[in-house]
């Protein structure tokens, strides 16, 4: 009897020995000291090992390197991505979550957070260092944080349209000679009509902005297709005279190369942010934390103006060739697109564009 019971303390004694040390939990993280912190995430995601990322990032000019410069801080976590567009973005991600088979952690991308967040989806997140970044820039209720801003305007073809002749107000749009000679994305979430119809009911308000959207629509405004990116390459190539609804930074980088193109900023300028957030059912949620902390970080927020974007932390410097087109040094009016904002607006927008503009 006494030698069973000696057996059985150290059978006891044993297994507590291996049974790993309970790991922080998020929301207890969130209230720990930086130092604290960090251990405490590095340590989850030790355990986990892997973290994902969806992304609609430009691959090789974004997340390729962006990746690189995560693994090389923590080699020891597998930091993948996929790149998708907003769309699919969203429907893979309810997809994943109504099979129970959640492979992402953190979503990343334009207008993602209204339908994720109604969805139940996300898990709210605290990142001590997003209190040196702008209010407007990340939810106070940690739903989301911007990751990278936009702005958007026109776009012209230089051998088509002198610069003294160019648009320089919306009112200008609506002269006959532009009629037939402009073109959008119509089916792009980010940039392209939607966008376009929702910034004009915001700026001059409902019944003037749906006013001034009738008589646009007498310019007989091409549909194009493909991502507004696309509609500046088609402008380029001749194909229209001006793009509406474009990223301002596209044309400016293209005539960088040598293309006959010149960006148009129309005030006020409209900008938005993308943004990224947490899963409710990330399988690696510690080292989700770290990698959404690394893409705040100055190194992240780098990686991002190299790639061509526009980081949401403005103390991280861009190309002086941008200046002209950001509204803060260059002087322009702005209104900013909220996330909710866009999606309250898209049924209406989109409900004008298919009325107004593809009959």
């Amino acid at each position: 009897m006494k030698f069973r019971l000696i057996a059985a303390v150290c059978a006891a004694l044993l297994t507590s020995a291996v049974v790993p040390a309970r790991t922080a939990t998020l929301d207890e993280i969130a209230r720990m000291p930086a130092a604290e912190r960090e251990a405490a995430l590095v340590e989850g995601a030790r355990r986990e090992g892997k973290v994902m990322i969806y992304s609609a990032m430009i691959e090789d000019q974004a997340l390729r390197p962006m990746m690189a410069a995560f693994r090389a801080k923590y080699p020891f976590i597998d930091a993948q991505f996929l790149r998708v567009d907003t769309r699919e973005l969203i429907n893979r991600t309810l997809a994943e979550v109504r099979a129970r088979a959640v492979t992402v952690d953190v979503v990343e991308g334009g207008s993602i957070s209204p339908a994720l967040t109604r969805a139940g989806v996300v898990q709210p997140f605290h990142l001590p260092i997003l209190a040196s970044i702008p209010q407007d820039v990340y939810d106070p209720k940690g739903m989301w944080a911007a990751t990278r801003l936009s702005y958007f305007g026109l776009a012209y073809n230089t051998k088509l349209v002198r610069a003294d002749e160019a648009p320089r107000t919306y009112e200008d749009l609506l002269d006959p000679k532009w009629s037939g000679k402009m073109a959008w994305a119509a089916a792009s979430e980010t940039g392209g009509a939607i966008m376009f119809l929702t910034a004009l009911r915001k700026t001059m308000g409902e019944e003037k902005g749906e006013a001034f959207i009738r008589k646009l629509a007498d310019q007989k405004i091409i549909n194009a297709t493909g991502s507004a990116r696309e509609i500046v390459n088609k402008t380029m190539a001749g194909e229209f005279s001006i793009s509406l609804g474009i990223f301002l930074h596209h044309p400016i980088i293209s005539a960088q190369k040598g293309a006959p193109v010149a960006p148009l900023p129309l005030e006020p300028v409209y900008e938005n942010a993308s943004v990224m957030l947490l899963l409710k059912q990330a399988p690696h949620p510690h080292a989700a934390i770290l990698l959404m902390d690394f893409l705040m970080s100055k190194k992240g927020q780098e990686v991002i103006r190299d790639a061509e974007y526009f980081p949401s932390d403005p103390q991280v410097e861009t190309s002086k060739a941008l200046d002209p087109i950001i509204p803060a040094k260059a002087g322009l009016k702005h209104i900013f697109l909220s996330e909710d904002e866009l999606f309250a607006g898209r049924v209406k927008s989109l409900d004008l564009q298919k009325k107004l503009f593809q009959n």
